[in-house]
């Protein structure tokens, strides 16, 4: 009777487990819907683009550091050791997807500070300037294209002061998200499309149809060239 008790308890706690993950497929299935919805077939193509060079960007940064050998080395063990952690982790089916995530969110902190702890003083003053040119040229990026939408969609002034100011306070409260140490990075990510979510509904709150139609004009345009590229 014992190891047919122990049998079903276990039984029940696999179930909850595929629960768990069937319900996690489910909701990543209706949000690529959603996107699907908004989005244009490419999307996915777009956002691979935008990873590679998310990727390069980050190698060039390493580059500008100077590195020697041994700390080359030392990073390529790193991350070889960080992926192979990674990948046990996923084939772990003996945990919850909370437990899953909070080990995940554990290893990548892990990692970050072991990299961290291999540079120099010099170093890090290196990868903090460049985090701030990085913003800089963001923040210049955000700066023309709001003036191309204010020249192409014949904006007001009061609608330019709007969407700059709603613009800012979104700025502002991404920040507070990314310094809040008590948030890990899953939720930090739904914090952040939940803002950009508000956002988008505030400039439509603010935008005129004809205007809202040239924008997404627009942006079927650029995905349009993006994909010919």
């Amino acid at each position: 009777m014992p190891e047919v008790t122990h049998t079903i308890r276990h039984l029940k706690q696999k179930l909850k487990r595929m629960k768990r993950i069937i319900l996690g497929v489910c909701m990543a299935a209706l949000t690529a819907t959603v996107s699907q919805a908004q989005e244009t077939p490419d999307s996915g193509h777009h956002k691979r683009h935008h990873e590679m060079k998310r990727y390069h960007h980050r190698d060039e940064v390493f580059k500008n550091l100077n590195l020697t050998d041994e700390q080359k080395t030392k990073f390529k063990a790193l991350n070889e050791e960080h992926r192979k952690q990674m990948a046990e982790l996923k084939k772990n089916e003996n945990i919850t997807v909370k437990e899953s995530r909070n080990k995940m969110e554990a290893l990548k902190k892990d990692h970050r500070e072991k990299m961290q702890s291999l540079l120099t003083s010099e170093q890090k003053a290196q990868l903090e300037k460049s985090k701030l040119e990085r913003k800089a040229k963001a923040e210049e990026r955000g700066k023309v294209r709001m003036e191309k939408m204010n020249e192409t969609l014949g904006l007001t002034e009061e609608q330019s002061a709007k969407l700059k100011a709603g613009r800012e306070a979104t700025q502002e409260k991404l920040k507070s998200i990314r310094e809040d140490k008590s948030l890990n990075d899953e939720t930090k990510r739904e914090k952040a499309k939940e803002l950009m979510k508000q956002q988008k509904e505030n400039m439509k709150s603010i935008l005129t149809e004809e205007q809202l139609k040239k924008l997404e004009e627009q942006k079927q345009h650029r995905k349009g060239k993006r994909k010919i590229v």
